[in-house]
């Protein structure tokens, strides 16, 4: 072999390493950050006091959401009206018209609060329950359980359940073991060893990955106790403190708190008012659009975005609730209330928006009025850019496999991803058909793929 070949020999090896190299940090990325997920999101969290807990909690939330949206919104005019979407009603008919797409929406929101207007139900021991004594607490972690058993076994919970326990501070930790520890237990008995699937236990105020850990640990002596199989209890965790965004090292916090979880953690929530306060942020100030706060939301879709990790939004804290009741109220009594509840709305559907616009598709419900506007606004935003969405699709999938098949280099693949990251969001939370999908040129199978590279490749091929 002469001096050339040997040298071309070594470099030929040498690149091989290289690549060999980006290869596993290609993959370790990858399974780091596998890309939005197909499978379902939940679009809300309803809170409730454990205390309130029954079997027919979910079934009495959702009819007081039907009643609501029926007598604030009894045709799509009214509910655009309400919204400040605006509808002309002689373009109904006329596809992405403004009032095809108020109309398109009142009929979705409709047809959801009739058949699935929970989607994911929170008993709650923390902000929602208050301070209690703890023989009080004992007894509303059974009887809390019992009622979720009661309805696991009717077949009658919402497609998402769990409970928020108190945080696991050096005042509050005994506590907030020992109920999670009932309510579990007493769930699991009365179901005779069955645990409704996906169940969540949400931590607030979490400072610490330690924090995180014991959760963890906790959980694997409880499925242990209780013969469940190892990790089927998941966790989420709350943003609520501004130290929590960076460790001592000025690192961001977050993605080590996941870690800790073992695998568990699927949510990571925003607590948009207690983060404020630790903001130093007044009172008077404290909003769901607050620049702090969505100084963290940037910082939580940083961390976690890719991940098989949810970024879940906080509340709208002003309810659509009507000040005077009765059947017999006066003209301005009727008015004072319709003013109150449409402002409200109007609040709630503008901050759910501001979310979903910063890439954020769940968020928190305190009450059953809130429950409309959260299928209207994302069933907004979602309808409203379907059919530019669409068109753009369908032509850059069009135009990425052309200059791929002619050995172009195609460099908006980040755009491209974008749209079908649209449309992977839209179908997860509903507000999309797939019918809908069908429409981009998309299929099925190429959408649950998720990756815009991998569509084009799939068509390259085939061509």
């Amino acid at each position: 072999m002469t001096q050339d070949a040997m040298t071309q020999s070594m470099q030929a090896n040498e690149v091989e390493t290289l690549l060999s190299r980006l290869s596993v940090a290609n993959q370790h990325f990858e399974s780091q950050f596998p890309g939005l997920q197909v499978s379902r999101q939940p679009v809300h969290t309803v809170y409730g006091g454990a205390n309130l807990y029954s079997a027919g909690a979910s079934a009495k939330i959702s009819s007081l959401a039907i009643k609501h949206f029926e007598t604030f919104a009894p045709d799509y005019l009214a509910m655009a009206k309400n919204l400040g979407i605006g509808a002309n009603p002689a373009k109904v008919d006329q596809y992405g018209s403004d009032a095809w797409i108020a109309k398109t929406v009142f009929d979705r929101v409709t047809a959801k609060l009739t058949i699935e207007a929970i989607e994911d139900h929170r008993a709650d021991f923390e902000d929602g329950y208050g301070s209690r004594s703890d023989e009080e607490e004992d007894g509303h972690a059974v009887s809390a359980a019992s009622a979720m058993a009661e309805a696991f076994l009717a077949g009658q919970l919402p497609p998402f359940v769990g409970i928020r326990i108190k945080a696991l501070s050096q005042e509050a930790k005994v506590r907030s073991l020992r109920t999670l520890d009932l309510f579990i237990t007493a769930l699991v008995t009365a179901t005779q060893g069955k645990l409704p699937q996906p169940f969540t236990v949400t931590l607030p105020k979490v400072i610490s990955p330690t924090q995180v850990e014991v959760l963890n640990e906790f959980l694997t002596l409880l499925e242990h106790k209780l013969s469940l199989q190892a990790g089927t209890i998941r966790i989420e965790l709350m943003l609520e403190n501004v130290q929590s965004l960076f460790d001592q090292d000025g690192r961001l916090a977050m993605p080590n708190m996941v870690k800790a979880g073992n695998g568990r953690v699927t949510g990571f929530v925003l607590g948009t008012f207690d983060y404020t306060a630790t903001c130093n942020v007044a009172s008077t100030y404290q909003s769901h659009t607050h620049a702090a706060v969505d100084f963290a939301r940037q910082m939580m879709l940083a961390s976690l975005m890719g991940t098989d990790v949810a970024i879940i939004d906080g509340i709208t804290n002003i309810m659509p609730i009507a000040p005077h009741k009765g059947e017999t109220l006066t003209v301005q009594q009727g008015e004072e209330n319709k003013q109150i509840v449409t402002a409200a709305w109007k609040l709630h559907f503008d901050n759910i928006l501001h979310s979903l616009e910063r890439g954020i598709y769940q968020g928190w419900d305190l009450n059953p009025a809130q429950i409309p506007v959260r299928f209207a606004a994302v069933y907004y935003f979602f309808v409203t850019g379907l059919e530019t969405s669409s068109d753009r699709l369908r032509t850059f999938i069009d135009k990425a496999a052309q200059a791929s098949m002619v050995g172009n280099t195609f460099d908006d693949a980040a755009t491209g991803q974008g749209l079908v990251n649209f449309f992977v969001n839209g179908v997860a939370c509903g507000a999309i058909t797939e019918t809908e999908v069908l429409r981009t040129g998309l299929t099925l199978e190429e959408l649950k793929a998720r990756s815009f590279l991998k569509i084009i490749e799939n068509r390259t091929n085939k061509s």
